[in-house]
């Protein structure tokens, strides 16, 4: 069983704001959604931020790896600029900051746990505690679906998170899904299995429902291949065009 949304903003507000910025936030809450993938990596004093790239660049202009700088110096930092004018200024968000922003507005969280090269155990593991230690309310009360999904490429890092934070649900996130993926998934105590749509087949859909776990898709953005990976029987997926695709989407 899926008890999470169907639908969710990708990093945000997927193309219409700068994406794992508070911006990306309000942008997703103005077109209706209440649920938002975004990406979490450690700064060097071990602090989650919300970013998707270790490495400046893209998101963030000049030369600099987010595991040389301080949480405090990565939120200084312009996160908005390069996607428009209008976004100048728009700063790094901390991983509590976010946390709380969406707990706020009732924002249901798919946490990619993001590691930079190197730091897979301890982003692993410090996402899951400070993630449950922020949802302690709604873990005693013993509501799933009002929990976050902790996902991630690296399996250190999610075995990690497991140790961490049994109580958390975790999904395995794969571009495609590998032949050992039950075994995998059963070892983490997964409870879903994310891949990228484009090579997702009907017999690994129909697979991953027979062995009683969820089935998630990124990034999905048009509406044709939103209805065929539906009808493959996949639970939810992540959009970068929410203008597109609804939260309400059928």
């Amino acid at each position: 069983m899926w008890p999470y949304p169907k639908i969710v903003a990708h990093r945000g507000g997927g193309t219409l704001a700068p994406e794992n910025t508070i911006a990306g936030l309000r942008a997703g809450l103005a077109y209706g959604f209440r649920a938002v993938e975004f990406d979490v990596m450690l700064s060097s004093d071990g602090i989650g931020v919300v970013m998707h790239d270790p490495h400046f660049g893209r998101t963030v202009y000049g030369d600099g790896y987010v595991p040389n700088f301080t949480a405090a110096e990565l939120a200084k930092m312009d996160a908005g600029r390069w996607f428009g004018p209008e976004f100048r200024g728009e700063p790094v968000p901390l991983f509590l900051e976010w946390v709380d922003y969406c707990k706020e507005h009732k924002i249901w969280m798919n946490i990619e746990i993001k590691p930079a090269e190197g730091h897979d155990e301890a982003t692993g593991r410090w996402v899951a505690h400070t993630a449950r230690a922020r949802f302690a309310a709604e873990v005693a009360a013993g509501e799933p679906a009002q929990l976050p999904l902790l996902s991630s490429f690296s399996m250190t890092a999610l075995a990690a998170a497991r140790d961490a934070a049994r109580d958390l649900p975790r999904a395995c996130l794969f571009d495609k899904i590998p032949v050992n993926w039950l075994e995998t998934a059963r070892e983490l105590g997964a409870v879903a299995i994310h891949t990228n749509h484009k090579y997702l087949t009907p017999e690994q859909a129909k697979a991953v429902k027979s062995a009683g776990l969820g089935l998630f898709c990124y990034t999905v953005n048009t509406p044709e291949r939103a209805r065929e990976i539906l009808a493959l029987g996949v639970d939810g997926f992540c959009t970068d065009r929410i203008d597109l695709i609804g939260p309400d989407f059928i």
